[in-house]
């Protein structure tokens, strides 16, 4: 068995593939501080390798290593190194899928509503497709509080129009595929009308 947790596992190779994409190098570069800090707290390393055509991510128990590289006579149990392959399938064609999903709706939300509206979808876009690599419409109640509380005042820069109007914004985005969103996002004449229906 591994001995890191999977849900850190996930965080790892998520993170990678962000400083992966970016754009700018400091941007990358906090990524990947992110994700080592991570991996710190289990003494776990991360090493990408190129491998022919494959690009690996590797995490190793950081017992392993000297200066940077790993010992072979310290290796015990190579079932602790954990391996994610980070192209081909389930990896950046996903991302690239789920991404092109929300931002054609983020370009409805704008054509339907407009430019400040738009711009609200769009940072939830980001937050979706980059934290979690899910489409936009998928989001719990939970994901949408954090985006709200945590991601959306401190990544997003929004003008105070955009604060006032963002939780209208992710309804638009709901409404965009035609789906119900999460209570958190609920006016009381929705919750009312619910309440209302359930005790007919």
């Amino acid at each position: 068995m591994a001995d890191l947790p999977i849900d850190i596992i996930e965080s790892a190779e998520r993170l990678t593939r962000l400083a992966r994409r970016a754009v700018d190098e400091n941007e990358a570069a906090a990524y990947r501080q992110e994700r080592d800090e991570t991996l710190a707290e289990y003494e776990y390393v991360a090493h990408v390798r190129e491998e022919d055509s494959e690009t690996i991510l590797v995490c190793y128990p950081d017992d392993w290593l000297d200066d940077g590289t790993v010992q072979i006579d310290r290796i015990e149990d190579t079932d602790r190194a954990i391996e994610r392959p980070l192209d081909g399938a389930g990896g950046d064609r996903d991302y690239e899928q789920i991404d092109g999903y929300n931002r054609g709706i983020v370009q409805e939300v704008e054509e339907t509503a407009g430019q400040v509206h738009a711009a609200n979808a769009n940072a939830f876009a980001d937050f979706m497709g980059n934290h979690y690599l899910r489409r936009v419409d998928s989001a719990s109640a939970a994901t949408v509080e954090e985006f709200l509380t945590e991601y959306f005042p401190r990544n997003a820069w929004p003008s105070e129009e955009q604060r006032q109007l963002v939780r209208e914004s992710l309804r638009l985005v709901f409404d965009m595929v035609d789906s119900p969103p999460p209570a958190t996002l609920r006016d009381d004449a929705e919750d009312e009308a619910d309440r209302m229906g359930s005790d007919a």
